[in-house]
């Protein structure tokens, strides 16, 4: 079974490098993250003629997520359950099994900020819903854009971003508090080139420079966890032409 994630940064844009990547990369489950949007907007149709099913949440300009699948999704929420959020930012779906919950994490702009602010109350949120899920589907995957690079090691430059948004004592806490729910980071659960990141900056030739950040991420329960055979991120859209400033993260589980 293999489920991924990927930031595409406008899904109007990026349809035929979604679709191409599938055709080269079957997926089971994919969620996307900053489809840019609005529902009657979204291209079902296509991604219906590439064999796959899908569920999808947007609005207009911002933000934005879908799962995509082989298998219908089933029991799909939209959003965190009683956090009052006119953002779309998370989607979750059952999938062969496996309860995937796609998450757009907000950004949160600056730590003295009030995006900040609504960003530690979100996460918050999420921690709490989680782990309500967490009791009902035990196989749990969480995905997506966290902007949080957990540690130095998942920052190009640790003394230049010390602080910085991503970067906060804050948002590692928040991070290490997901992972206390009982996930583990799957992209750790391997041995990893050292400077691996899913997200360069458009701006500084910072991809050909590999000056990037890891920010996302693929959380598996202790159940999923000992079905993980591989994780890894896959820099090539990345140098598509026009391509996101994210690039897709895969895990690869076996048969459950």
């Amino acid at each position: 079974m293999k489920l991924a994630t990927w930031n595409v940064n406008s899904l109007a844009v990026r349809l035929p490098q979604l679709l191409d990547w599938l055709a080269q990369h079957p997926m089971d489950a994919l969620v996307l993250q900053e489809t840019k949007l609005t529902d009657d907007k979204f291209p079902v149709a296509e991604i219906n003629a590439a064999g796959y099913q899908v569920q999808w949440f947007g609005q207009k300009t911002y933000n934005g997520v879908a799962l995509i699948s082989r298998q219908a999704a089933t029991d799909v929420v939209k959003n965190i359950p009683g956090f009052e959020d006119p953002q779309a930012r998370v989607i979750a779906g059952t999938v062969g099994g496996v309860r995937v919950v796609g998450g757009y994490f907000p950004n949160g702009q600056a730590p003295d900020s009030e995006k900040f602010v609504y960003k530690m109350a979100w996460l918050d949120a999420l921690r709490t819903w989680l782990a309500q899920e967490l009791a009902q589907h035990p196989q749990l995957v969480l995905m997506g854009d966290f902007n949080i690079a957990p540690e130095d090691r998942d920052v190009h430059d640790p003394v230049a971003w010390a602080g910085q948004i991503h970067c906060t004592p804050q948002e590692r806490e928040h991070f290490q508090q997901l992972l206390q729910l009982g996930l583990h980071d799957a992209f750790r659960l391997f041995e990893q080139a050292p400077k691996s990141w899913s997200w360069w900056d458009y701006r500084n030739l910072a991809f050909r420079k590999n000056q990037g950040l890891r920010i996302d991420h693929i959380l598996v329960s202790q159940p999923l966890r000992e079905r993980v055979l591989g994780c890894s991120i896959d820099k090539a859209p990345r140098r598509n032409e026009r391509p996101s400033d994210h690039t897709p993260v895969v895990v690869e589980l076996s048969e459950g």
